[in-house]
This record gives structure tokens, C-alpha cells and sequence, in this order.
């Protein structure tokens, strides 16, 4: 019994270090990139149309690929198939940065394909191995990949003085290497692939069909909307306000870094409430705060940056654990998640181009972020149906 007792120790403790590696490797490989875009453009000597594309693709990845997750998961198992995104994140590092310009934009794509899987079928593994600690697991790997990001961010530019920017990009395939081979550690019953015999395709699309899960689907859309909304169009907001452009990118920077910090505390709060309705509306109000601010009072930027890290950071951690609370088995939840990211990522890859349009036609920011605004009224609203203590199906 003790042995007994000891092997499953080990297989709970190596599962999670996996989780949480994993989750270092779903946003850190990307948002590193927009840094480097100066000098990629100058060698490649791409347009920025086309240097812009380099940021959109992954995107737009995460949106096409998201609703196959499920899928490749009920073929080839849960475990097996996040450590095939792993592996395609490492190939995907490892082109875009050794190649020519073709390979810039096959790795990116690759990049984005894993990471894609990853962000659908994490939640669903959280699900399956901790259904009794949902919140507290989707804090930790969320604060992993706040973490991971700020510290790609503030790393790529020193190691492009010193290694190039490819080599500065190709420094993030350790990212995945060791992922990889802490999943292969694993033991054997941990890649399994679950029991889905009860399960079946018009099942999965009843889930489409589920007004709450349109509700969980649009609560993270929103969110994830207007996160990409400010990430894009920050520096420049500030910059038309009067800020200098390196006291922009310091706000930037600190927008990020807020992001990550929900990660320690909101699990373990999420896990003591009987539903989320409180937390929904709190954390979508500190968005809707930032984003009058940044309208009325851009110079007091510091205090409206950090408010719209905790509350679009806080938003995150809330919609992914809707995905484990509101479903009542792993496959369900991966369906549930690939339903939320696709959309979710369709709005957020839109808004910035959106934004942006309508910032050129209306010749000023108050129109633009007056909308954002509207859009985080709207998530609170949404935020208390899909807070309510219930399940799909």
C-alpha cells in the first residue's frame, strides 16, 4: 500500500511540474516575437504588412485549430497529443529562427498549431487528473505563463545584442526541450487515453448548442478582445497623449507583468465560492475602470495599466476555469474549450485590426477605446450568467 501510495506521489508531482511547464510554453514563444520585429524587418527587408502578419498568424491558428483538439485528443489520447504540440512548438522555434523568410512564417504557423492544442487541451487535463482542485491548477499554470512571458519579454532584447535576433528566438526552443522531456517522464497510466465510449459527435455539438457555454464562450472572447485590443494599441494610445515613447513601453511592460499576478491569489479564492458571479463582474469592472481611464486620464497611465493587467489577467484565470467547473467530464471540457478559443481568438485577432481602423477614420482614441468600453460593460453582464453555479447538459 505505502509503494502503492508513493508511485501515485510521484505521478501527481511529475504531472504537475508538466502542467505548469506546458503553460510556459503557451504564450512566451510568441509574445517575445513583436520585440524583435525591427530587425527581422530590416534584414528580411519585409513590409510591415508583412511583418505584421507575423503576429496575427498565430492567432489566427489558435482560432482554426482550437475546435480540433477534442478530436485529435479522443484519437490519440490527452497526454500523447499535448506532448505532439510540444513538439511542434520546439520544430516550429527552431525553423522560424534558422531559415529563410518562408521559414519564418512556417515556424511561426507551426508555433501557433501547438500552442493551439496546448490552450484547448490543458484545462480539459486539469479537469481529468484534478477535478477537486480546478481553480487553484488554473491560477498555477496561468501564473506560469504570465511568468514566462514577462521574463521572454525582458530577456529577448539583451540576448538579440549579444546572439542576434535569431539567436534570441531559437534561445526559447530550451522552452519546449524541457517540457518535453519531463512529459516523457511521466509514467506509462498517465497517457492513457480517457474513456470517450459515452461520448459522441452529436454530443460534442450539443455543447455548441449550449447557451452556457455561448456564455463562458463570449466571456473569455470579450476578454481575450480587448486584452489584444490594449496590448497592440497601449504605446501608441499613450504616445498621442503626450507620454514618451519609453515611458509607453515601460507601461507596456508593467501592463504584462500585472497580468500574471491574479495567478497567486484567485485559485485558491475561486475554490471557496459556490459560484463566480462576484468575481465575473469584479474583474470585468477593473477592466472597464482601466479603460476610462486610459480615455480621461492617459497621464495617470501607471494606475490604469496595472487595474487592466489584474482584471483582462484575472478574466483569463475565471473564463478557463469555467471550462473545468461548468462541464462534467475531460472530453466535454476539451469540446467546451475549443469552442471558447475558437471564437475567442477570432474576436481578438479582429479587434486590433478593427481598432485600428476605426482610430484612422475617426482621426483620435475616443471612439476606439469609447467601444472597448462598451465591450467590457458587456462582459460583466455576461459574466454574471455564465458565473452561476451550473453544468452543460
Amino acid at each position: 500500500m505505502s509503494s502503492f501510495l508513493h508511485r501515485q506521489s510521484t505521478r501527481q508531482t511529475l504531472l504537475l511540474i508538466g502542467i505548469l511547464l506546458i503553460a510556459a510554453n503557451l504564450r512566451a514563444p510568441i509574445t517575445v516575437l513583436p520585440t524583435l520585429l525591427d530587425p527581422i524587418r530590416a534584414e528580411l527587408r519585409l513590409s510591415i504588412a508583412a511583418a505584421g502578419a507575423l503576429t496575427t498568424l498565430p492567432l489566427l491558428a489558435f482560432a482554426l485549430l482550437s475546435p480540433f483538439g477534442a478530436r485529435f485528443a479522443r484519437i490519440y489520447g490527452l497526454e500523447r497529443t499535448l506532448l505532439g504540440a510540444l513538439i511542434l512548438i520546439a520544430i516550429g522555434i527552431a525553423l522560424r529562427s534558422a531559415g529563410p523568410t518562408a521559414w519564418l512564417y512556417i515556424g511561426t504557423g507551426l508555433i501557433g498549431t501547438g500552442i493551439a492544442l496546448g490552450n484547448v487541451l490543458l484545462p480539459s487535463l486539469v479537469k481529468q487528473e484534478f477535478p477537486h482542485n480546478i481553480p487553484a491548477l488554473t491560477g498555477a499554470y496561468a501564473l506560469a505563463m504570465g511568468v514566462a512571458a514577462a521574463l521572454g519579454s525582458a530577456a529577448v532584447v539583451p540576448l538579440a545584442q549579444v546572439m542576434g535576433w535569431r539567436g534570441a528566438l531559437a534561445s526559447f526552443l530550451l522552452l519546449p526541450l524541457v517540457a518535453v522531456a519531463v512529459w516523457l517522464l511521466q509514467p506509462g497510466q498517465a497517457r492513457a487515453t480517457p474513456d470517450t465510449t459515452a461520448v459522441t459527435a452529436v454530443q460534442d455539438n450539443l455543447i455548441w448548442r449550449s447557451p452556457l457555454a455561448w456564455q463562458i464562450t463570449l466571456f473569455l472572447g470579450l476578454n481575450s478582445t480587448i486584452y489584444y485590443v490594449v496590448i497592440t494599441w497601449l504605446p501608441t494610445i499613450l504616445v498621442d497623449a503626450g507620454l514618451s515613447a519609453e515611458r509607453a513601453g515601460s507601461l507596456h511592460g508593467i501592463l504584462q507583468l500585472s497580468t500574471a499576478i491574479p495567478g497567486l491569489i484567485l485559485g485558491p479564492l475561486l475554490h471557496r465560492m459556490c459560484d463566480q458571479r462576484l468575481p465575473a463582474v469584479v474583474v470585468s469592472s477593473l477592466s472597464t475602470i482601466a479603460l476610462l481611464g486610459f480615455l480621461a486620464l492617459p497621464h495617470a497611465a501607471l494606475i490604469w495599466s496595472i487595474l487592466f493587467g489584474l482584471g483582462t489577467g484575472s478574466g483569463i484565470i475565471l473564463g478557463l476555469t469555467f471550462i473545468g467547473l461548468r462541464t462534467t467530464h475531460a472530453h466535454q471540457a476539451a469540446v467546451l474549450s475549443g469552442m471558447s478559443q475558437c471564437i475567442g481568438y477570432l474576436l481578438a485577432s479582429a479587434g486590433p485590426m478593427a481598432i485600428g481602423a476605426l482610430r484612422d477614420m475617426t482621426g483620435g482614441w475616443r471612439m476606439p477605446l469609447g467601444l472597448c468600453i462598451a465591450l467590457a460593460l458587456v462582459s460583466i453582464f455576461i459574466g454574471l450568467l455564465a458565473g452561476r453555479d451550473r453544468k452543460i447538459g
